[in-house]
């Protein structure tokens, strides 16, 4: 599964798009019958309320459960709209333009001594470059302190555990010290925005208004703490998988790089061919009909995005990488009312760095032929990712 799980993915869509598994728990794969979930207001998204879900992750009163239920990835209905509405100005079209030369001048810096570390042979494009933009462009869009931005990503790697399936007593207590350790962080920045506002996104957060509302600051620390994982997550791995695709696919990125142009298709076909988010969990709140099947209320159901975004009913040749391809609409950052809030600030960081890194380096090769994963079930990208770098 870790390095390969489309072949599954195909069994399963090919044998029962909605499928019931021995442990009760449903399995939905096929992209008409994903989209259609993700859009279906009686599917619920507040895990944090189920006992055994809280058991898993510390208990009820465990720092990472108070934390996730203020977090509006999991929270319905109008707490979520209150909470989307709140944040969402930070993350329009129009905020991010604002911010694009600022993302690009920490994406240029982070090129820059990556270049300068070496003779561009063996280098770890994980940890050189991926995992380095997010968190560097959060930390100096969000309100805190860039050379902070080794401890963020630490407690953000920890906290990316809350939504694997199962965890282990380790990465209880790991996300749980993560939580508390980063939450206390981000109050302190919290408070110094208060007294002294800046243009960040915090500052944002403590000023905004919705329906004549505002946000707690436990809301405030609970909620930039998701950013900082949904938006590391997602980012890190979409350059990752995106670079590892097309360096198995050296006609593709001849392609990319003789028509720069084709990368915003490129990014929509990268996020389709490899998402770097492969599941969602969602319960049941009444009896559903997709595909033909009823799931019945209070049913735990695992929506498959990897797998949707693959499906052949959806798209011509879906094993095939084609930046050119029409059409394209990966559900790679969910949909309906919880589509990735941060969706339009990943693809602008992943647009710079695949633009800059294709500009200065005109070969680029797979310094060895293995790769190294992650393990995580949910969240799929790699560890580490080793090429060769000709300037």
């Amino acid at each position: 599964m870790r390095t390969d799980p489309y072949p599954l993915y195909k069994r399963l869509r090919d044998a029962e798009p909605v499928h019931r598994t021995p442990y009760g728990h449903w399995v939905v794969s096929g992209y008409d019958e994903v989209a259609a979930l993700l859009r279906n207001p009686e599917l619920s998204s507040e895990y944090p309320q189920d006992p055994k879900w809280a058991a898993q992750r510390g208990g009820q009163d465990s720092p990472i459960v108070q934390a996730t239920r203020s977090w509006m990835l999991m929270r319905d209905g109008d707490a979520h709209r209150r909470l989307r509405g709140l944040a969402n100005p930070v993350f329009t079209a129009r905020a991010i333009r604002e911010t694009a030369p600022r993302i690009a001048g920490i994406v240029h810096r982070i090129m820059d001594e990556m270049d300068e570390r070496g003779d561009g042979r063996d280098v770890d494009l994980i940890e050189s470059l991926a995992a380095l933009v997010p968190v560097t462009v959060f930390c100096g869009l969000g309100g805190l302190p860039v050379e902070d931005r080794d401890l963020c990503r630490k407690w953000t790697d920890a906290l990316g555990h809350v939504i694997d399936p199962a965890t282990d007593e380790t990465t209880r207590r790991a996300m749980n010290d993560a939580a508390r350790e980063f939450g206390a962080y981000i109050a302190e920045h919290v408070a110094k925005r208060r007294a002294d506002p800046h243009n960040d996104i915090i500052s944002r957060l403590l000023l905004a208004d919705f329906d004549g509302g505002k946000l707690s600051d436990d809301e405030i620390i609970a909620n930039v703490m998701m950013f900082f994982m949904g938006g590391h997550e997602t980012t890190v791995n979409l350059i990752g998988n995106g670079m590892l695709a097309l360096l198995r696919h050296p006609d593709q990125l001849r392609a990319l790089r003789e028509e720069p142009g084709l990368v915003d298709n490129a990014l929509d076909e990268l996020l389709r061919y490899d998402a770097p988010i492969q599941l969602v969990a969602r319960i049941t709140t009444a009896d559903i009909e997709v595909g033909g099947t009823t799931i019945p209320a209070g049913a735990k159901v695992m929506i498959l995005l990897g797998a949707a975004n693959r499906d052949p009913r959806r798209y011509a040749e879906p094993d095939r990488l084609d930046l050119r391809r029409p059409d394209i609409r990966p559900l790679s950052f969910g949909g309906g009312p919880h589509y990735c809030i941060g969706a339009l600030l990943a693809k602008a960081e992943a647009r710079l760095v695949f633009t800059e890194l294709l500009r200065r380096h005109p070969d680029i090769r797979p310094a060895r032929q293995d790769v190294v994963w992650r393990a995580q079930v949910n969240i799929r990208g790699l560890r580490e990712l080793r090429v060769d770098l000709v300037p």
